[in-house]
């Protein structure tokens, strides 16, 4: 018999204001992923020790002291970090999803699915993003040469506005009288 346990969704925000940089990685930090999974940190390590050769070091890695007191003073969620004296593994993307396949709970697949979905609309965003800005560049070279055209033109209209204001003497043509 199947267990019909409902299992609620957390937004998607929560997850995103989760997410890091780090070492110009997106990360999830130990403390983070266990409080979504509903497990210690302590298990999600022991459990992470126990298969250690699924989580190379794109997939996790610790952080030094240094990323640790920073993302201490940048993120508040973070602030029990200062009393721990463990420096916490973070988490990339694919290490998110190794966790799901060691940490076999239907909360923990649930919420490792929405991680996952998480991620792709961060990285898809990242893309428009990155497609908007080269739109834009685009633009901006055209009215570049725009500009350049018009100071051009108005460059053109001053000399002969000029020319109508202060004429050269003309010399006359034709008889004259002595």
């Amino acid at each position: 018999m199947v267990k019909n346990k409902s299992i609620t969704k957390i937004p998607d925000e929560i997850i995103i204001n989760k997410i890091i940089v780090l070492r110009d990685v997106k990360v999830m930090i130990d403390k983070d992923l266990a409080e979504l999974y509903g497990i210690t940190t302590k298990q999600l390590n022991q459990q992470v020790k126990r298969n250690i050769k699924r989580f190379p070091e794109d997939f996790m890695f610790q952080i030094n002291q240094e990323e640790k007191d920073d993302i201490i003073s940048s993120f508040k969620h973070l602030n029990s970090l200062k009393f721990s004296t463990s420096l916490p593994y973070v988490f990339t993307e694919h290490g998110a999803v190794m966790l799901a396949s060691i940490i076999n709970s239907d909360k923990a697949i649930a919420v490792n699915i929405q991680v996952v979905r998480v991620f792709i609309q961060i990285r898809q965003a990242l893309a428009d993003n990155t497609d908007i800005r080269l739109e834009i560049e685009k633009i901006r070279k055209k009215t570049d040469n725009n500009t350049k055209n018009i100071e051009m033109v108005f460059q053109y209209l001053d000399e002969l506005l000029d020319k109508r204001e202060n004429p050269k003497p003309r010399t006359k043509i034709g008889y004259t009288m002595h």
